[in-house]
């Protein structure tokens, strides 16, 4: 007899016969406990964010399907009267000198407040991340403006940036400057906007600030060790390692300043006269005009629409450049 037969005998005919029943055993049920649970865990999730999908559906989908409903039709909000109009309303769009006006004094807005913006609040949360005791008071005290209602800001840059007696050509003058007419001047109208605008700019440093604390702090102690200054660290760690931030400050940035209304209206609007500037006729605010004055809500919803597309089209160009400047974690 070899030496194998022992061992064959010690194991059960069952198994002899059919050796892939050695591992089977009974059908496993965890996977269907495990999909029920997950199924009952998707439920509940959609029970918990029901009240923003139906206001999401309702105010902002079903709005703007409606909006582009009316936009091929003349709907006058005072008479009420709806007619069918094609596209004229849309081919009005590229005929209205003042719908070319508005838009390229938006995107000098744009263009200049979206940068000075990053760069004020970078650097206010990058004071805010060395405080030492007193931290949380200081950034109670940064943040505060962001609290302010914007008719109480616009009331108070109205004092500050009078021509003749604003705080800021005061100040300025001690220093032998004189001060523009901030208020008057075509070519300071929109600097006056980006300086209102530059006092809200905290709630966007509350992102860099959060951002600026997870940075590892062993990166910049080895840069140190290698006699890197302040300015190569900032430039070579802070920047990739908060570029996913930046990026997304520059997109919500960029579509608030396409749809900046408050602060021109407030400064230059609110008294329906056509006596203010024409460099404060912003996009949003000849959109306003023509849907709540003109009440030619068609007309209205085809400028919606173009600024939508527009919009889309910068975040669109914003997103596929970010590939090479935006650094995430789990890259390699």
């Amino acid at each position: 007899m070899s030496r194998v037969e022992p061992l064959r005998s010690a194991v059960p005919a069952s198994t002899r016969r059919h050796p892939a029943r050695a591992g089977r055993g009974a059908p496993d049920a965890r996977p269907k406990r495990r999909s029920s649970q997950r199924r009952r865990e998707a439920v509940a999730g959609f029970l918990f964010i029901s009240p923003w999908i139906i206001g999401f559906l309702v105010f902002t989908a079903g709005s703007m399907i409606y909006s582009l409903v009316i936009s091929f039709t003349n709907y006058n909000l005072a008479t009420g009267s709806t007619t069918p109009a094609g596209f004229s309303n849309y081919a009005e769009l590229f005929q209205d000198p003042k719908i070319a006006q508005s838009l390229g004094n938006t995107l000098y807005y744009a263009v200049l407040a979206v940068p000075l913006e990053v760069i004020v609040a970078l650097g206010l949360a990058m004071v805010l991340n060395r405080a030492g005791r007193g931290s949380g008071f200081f950034r109670t005290v940064f943040y505060l403006p962001k609290m302010t209602p914007v008719v109480a800001t616009a009331s108070v840059f109205l004092l500050l940036l009078n021509g003749n007696t604003g705080a800021i050509n005061q100040f300025l003058g001690f220093f032998g400057i004189h001060g523009p007419q901030w208020l008057v001047d075509p070519h300071w109208v929109i600097p006056s906007i980006v300086l209102m605008t530059l006092w809200g700019v905290s709630g966007t440093m509350v992102i860099f600030l959060a951002a600026l604390n997870n940075v590892p702090r062993d990166l910049y102690e080895v840069a140190s060790l290698d006699g890197a200054g302040p300015v190569r660290k900032f430039f070579t760690i802070t920047v990739p390692m908060i570029s996913g931030a930046i990026f997304f400050n520059v997109i919500v940035l960029t579509i608030a300043a396409f749809q900046v209304f408050d602060q021109a209206y407030l400064l230059f609007w609110r008294d329906q006269t056509n006596a203010s500037p024409s460099s404060s006729l912003f996009y949003a605010v000849y959109l306003f005009q023509q849907a709540f004055r003109q009440f030619d809500f068609g007309f209205a919803s085809a400028m919606a629409w173009l600024l939508f597309l527009i919009v889309m089209a910068i975040t669109l160009i914003q997103v596929k450049l970010s590939n090479r400047f935006v650094y995430y974690e789990g890259d390699r």
